[in-house]
């Protein structure tokens, strides 16, 4: 296969524009202040988000950077209409709360939407995948095993040996 100069023109506006979404995430985050900002304002920084769950703190909106990326971002709106809390949760630290028996609705509320997910009939297992990075730059896997009871079974990271942007 022959690349073109026009398709290797393609190709690299592809991955500048990636790059650039990537370094996205922090201009808006830095916009956004605990205790001041408001749903509203999270919205207009980060668009409509992939999820909203209830919790005790508030409102929990997921802000999902998987595929291409490697965070995932809930943002907690408390009882007062103003953003409480934001946090990266694609960590060691949740990784670690990762137990078996956990139901599967606990687990995207931890994690938030998964990178990939797959089914694998024989074994009656579907497993669900997380990319993230291990500082300082370590392109790395998250992967949860759920059995048909949608509770997980096994879980654990891998380093991503992919070439994927990160």
């Amino acid at each position: 296969m022959t690349i073109t100069g026009r398709t290797a023109a393609r190709i690299a506006a592809a991955f500048t524009a990636l790059a650039a979404l990537a370094g996205c995430d922090p201009q808006r985050i830095d916009r956004l202040e605990e205790g001041v900002a408001t749903e509203a304002d999270v919205r207009a920084q980060f668009g409509e988000p992939e999820n909203i769950w209830d919790s005790p703190a508030g409102r929990v909106l997921e802000y999902n950077r998987q595929p291409a990326g490697r965070k995932n971002y809930m943002i907690t709106i408390g009882p007062d209409g103003r953003m409480s809390a934001l946090r990266q949760v694609l960590t060691l630290e949740n990784f670690a709360r990762v137990q078996p028996g956990m139901p599967m609705e606990d687990l995207r509320k931890l994690l938030g939407k998964p990178a990939h997910v797959a089914r694998y009939a024989l074994r009656q297992e579907t497993e669900w995948e997380w990319r993230w990075m291990q500082p300082p730059n370590t392109p790395m896997v998250f992967t949860a095993v759920l059995n048909d009871h949608q509770s997980v079974v096994r879980s654990g990271s891998s380093q991503n040996r992919s070439v994927e942007a990160p």
